[in-house]
């Protein structure tokens, strides 16, 4: 089987690469390991998407924001920054960043079927699924992989998004900077008796760290992270006891909580690839970069490598240049590496510190948000970073 393009990993990066490039006449191919049900009806996994206005207008562009109920989309209006048990907090208002909003919240299980109805409706893009993947391998001419079932696909460049384990990456000897926090995070939803009003939280406790991220309605995304066994105790706990418990941990500031999800934990880990490119290769996603959650960046910057690898690939098909030459590989490389690796840095600095309950940490934390919150270009730059605005 041959194609111009493949792309290794269905998931939202991948597929959002694939859509970028739907119009551009060249022929892409999909390799999943899921069944095809699985990625038409994804199922709800807990994880709620902050999404930029960068990235909603990317969205827009590749037809995925049109595919997903408005009223399942949820305006992040404002965000406010708490540490310790104190009730001060640095605000980050949407007025810092001229918008209406931050941004806007979306689940990933919408954002992953929008983009499959858009890949599937595609002439151009196959989708292979139920197929795995037992060597890949590239030339100066190509790439190559081949499946369980015997299949040898040819292409001219083969694009990995299988994820921050991924194993495609392995595979062409590229190695990451992996940091393992040694936490996991619980998320799920829930209702509550006291108003969000569209606020988003990220509250450094000492020894634990909680986020609310807020929906429409009287419900938000819970975030909890904790070191595995406590995680592993939340998880099991019987319904009533873990609400009054999360109540607990919120200090009961949105008065009674009510489980209303499934409850999902994820390891905390990070990576950032040594390299983003190889010979006739590329990674988009969290293949490329493996965002803390902290900033809510991660599909973000899953997009923008999406659309930065598109953008070059179709100026050079236009003109009838080498849609996997060396050059365009570099310039992708660069200009992502120039749009992710400060805010990476930034956020394992913020990470450490903030999940640091020494002594000398504590009081740290306390006045970095004091002065924060004083310095208004300070909390301009932030706003802008958050919402990506133009």
């Amino acid at each position: 089987m041959n194609f111009d393009i493949v792309i290794v990993g269905a998931g939202p990066s991948g597929l959002c690469f694939a859509q970028a490039l739907a119009d551009s006449g060249l022929l892409t191919a999909v390799i999943e390991r899921q069944f095809e049900d699985a990625l038409a009806s994804p199922a709800f996994d807990g994880r709620e998407i902050a999404l930029t206005h960068h990235s909603a207008q990317l969205m827009q562009t590749l037809g995925l924001w049109q595919r997903i109920n408005q009223e399942a989309i949820s305006p992040l209006r404002d965000a406010r920054v708490l540490n310790g048990s104190s009730l001060y907090a640095m605000q980050i208002d949407h007025r810092d960043s001229q918008q209406n909003e931050l941004g806007y919240l979306i689940s990933n299980c919408l954002i992953r079927k929008a983009a499959f109805e858009a890949v599937k409706a595609s002439a151009n893009i196959t989708l292979l699924t139920n197929a795995e993947i037992i060597q890949v391998s590239t030339d100066s001419k190509g790439g190559y992989l081949r499946l369980a079932n015997g299949t040898l696909i040819e292409a001219q460049l083969i694009v990995a998004a299988d994820s921050r384990f991924s194993e495609t990456r392995r595979a062409m000897g590229i190695a990451v900077s992996m940091h393992d926090f040694g936490k996991t995070m619980m998320v799920c939803v829930m209702e509550h008796e006291v108003s969000h009003q569209h606020v988003a939280w990220e509250w450094f406790d000492y020894h634990q760290t909680l986020a609310l991220l807020p929906m429409n309605g009287m419900r938000s995304s819970v975030v909890i992270t904790l070191p595995a066994h406590d995680i592993k105790r939340l998880m099991t706990m019987p319904e009533e006891d873990f609400n009054h418990a999360v109540e607990a941990r919120f200090k009961h500031r949105l008065g009674a909580m009510r489980l209303v999800s499934t409850r999902h934990a994820y390891p905390l880990v990070t990576v950032y690839a040594d390299r983003f490119v190889a010979p006739r290769f590329a990674l988009v996603g969290d293949a490329a970069v493996g965002m803390h959650p902290v900033t809510a960046h991660g599909f973000n910057f899953g997009l923008r490598s999406a659309a930065s690898l598109a953008h070059e690939i179709n100026t050079a098909h236009t003109r009838g240049g080498d849609i996997a030459s060396a050059s365009l590989l570099a310039r992708y490389e660069k200009t992502h590496k120039r749009a992710t690796r400060p805010l990476f840095a930034a956020t394992h600095v913020i990470a450490k510190l903030y999940s640091n309950n020494a002594l000398p940490a504590r009081l740290i934390r306390r006045a970095s948000l004091h002065i924060g919150n004083r310095i208004s270009p300070f909390k301009r730059a932030v706003a802008h970073m958050l919402t990506e605005a133009n």
